[in-house]
């Protein structure tokens, strides 16, 4: 990477840190808008729905079923660059048939080799935050995070990348569902090379990017690349990653009683309802209920910093008081749990902080331990050396002791766009295996008592 192009990265990434602080802090005043207003003005575009008079199950996963062009928008104003949006079919958490949304932007070169997948954070549980959605000129207080890190694609761009911006977690916008923001990105790559709007075909080379929210489904992504979309492994020359959520049971200890990021727990609760179908509010106190229903439409800007304190112990019933005596969460947990899932075969780069900043209310929970204030050290730590024992690509590894989950991404994302650079240009990628330190148990959670 030229030093001209890194000093943008890093410009452009502390621009999209500022603001996505000033988003996350802001008070609630700002968020008035009623997020289910804004949940039912999102469904209300055509565009997101399939009207097609052949049932959705009988289209491949990746079959482009709607394309429309249009302006890449920032903060709603119309830019010269132009935007390639499909609806293609895909798979959600319970496999079934759904049809999902990406953002093609073509390279600014004309090179149709190589793509970047670009997996936003903007971690939310109202689809009226996506990306495709910010991207099309919608405003929205959760979308403001999509809008910021359309300065974080510019040197992507530069360097002659096309760009794959899926919208990770589906039309219901099933938060933290991994396994489905795995399948919404590997169809949303299926369908990106194969429409003839974009350039791309099946020869495209792709690596996979994402921070955070990003970092689920890029791990995902690859994870299950191997047996739910062969074409796309074969074609996938690495993936990068940081501030990533591995067990999310470990997790929600650990931000269990945060100043700033136990507005989490509540948003889990609801994503891994929503996902796998299943209600957990027979299991919630009034006051749980209460938090539920300010968050059942809301995105990571209602949350963080807005419930500071906040513990499971208080959003559940006196007999539900340890998460794992309710089954319905075990196994919501355990399905997104990367230590259960597959092994990626793509060469790796993962990076976390450590030096976490407003932890919950019990420090350091025994079995858990430090991290970057939202993400367990641990977990990454495990995750990266099951990778080098289980036959991965190589695995590059890296922890900032000193960084939280926001000051990590600084250093993180210049090295990430200089990793991918190496793997499209087929230098052979560096491994940490063998030098990793030990993390935590990824074993399934088990019931209580």
């Amino acid at each position: 990477m030229r030093p001209k192009t890194s000093r943008l990265l890093a410009a452009a990434v502390t621009s999209v840190l500022a603001a996505t602080a000033a988003v996350a802090t802001a008070g609630p005043a700002v968020a008035a808008t009623s997020t289910a207003t804004r949940a039912a003005t999102a469904s209300a575009d055509p565009f997101y729905r399939y009207d097609g008079s052949a049932p959705l199950a009988s289209f491949a996963p990746g079959t482009v079923l709607k394309t429309r062009t249009l302006p890449y928008h920032v903060l709603g104003l119309p830019t010269p660059v132009r935007a390639i949006q499909l609806l293609y079919r895909t798979t959600d958490a319970q496999g079934r048939p759904a049809a999902n949304v990406t953002t093609v932007v073509r390279s600014l070169t004309g090179d149709t080799g190589k793509a970047v997948s670009y997996q936003s954070f903007y971690d939310s549980l109202n689809p009226a935050d996506g990306p495709s959605r910010a991207v099309a000129g919608d405003l929205s207080f959760g979308g403001l995070i999509p809008n910021a890190e359309a300065l974080f694609l510019v040197p992507a761009l530069l360097q002659g990348y096309n760009l794959v911006i899926p919208d990770t977690e589906g039309q219901t916008a099933d938060f933290a569902a991994g396994p489905e923001y795995g399948t919404n990105t590997l169809d949303s790559i299926r369908a990106a090379t194969s429409s003839a709007d974009t350039g791309m075909g099946a020869d495209t080379r792709v690596g996979l990017i994402g921070y955070s929210g990003g970092a689920i489904a890029t791990n995902w992504a690859a994870a299950l690349a191997p047996s739910y979309a062969p074409d796309v492994n074969r074609r996938l020359v690495g993936y990068t990653e940081g501030g990533l959520l591995v067990d999310a049971a470990h997790n929600l200890e650990y931000v269990n009683g945060s100043l700033v990021w136990s507005g989490v727990i509540p948003m889990a609760v609801i994503g891994a309802s929503r996902s796998y179908g299943i209600d957990l509010t027979p299991y919630l106190s009034d006051y749980g209920l209460s938090v539920y229903r300010q968050l059942e439409h809301g995105s990571i800007t209602d949350a963080v910093g807005h419930y500071p304190g906040l513990t499971w112990q208080k959003m559940a019933k006196p007999q539900y008081a340890d998460p794992d005596s309710v089954p319905d969460f075990l196994m919501a947990v355990n399905k997104i749990n990367l230590g259960s899932a597959p092994t990626p075969t793509a060469p790796g780069y993962i990076a976390q902080g450590g030096g976490g900043v407003f932890e919950g209310t019990f420090g350091n929970p025994a079995g858990v331990g430090t991290g970057d204030g939202v993400m367990v050290a641990g977990d990454v730590r495990a995750l990266a050396r099951q990778y080098c024992a289980t036959g991965s690509g190589p695995v590059k590894f890296q922890q900032y002791d000193l960084l939280s989950h926001v000051g990590a991404t600084v250093p993180w994302a210049p090295q990430a766009f200089l990793w991918l650079n190496d793997r499209f240009a087929g230098n052979p990628a560096p491994s940490d295996c063998g030098r990793i330190p030990a993390g935590n148990s990824l074993a399934p959670e088990q019931p209580a008592g």
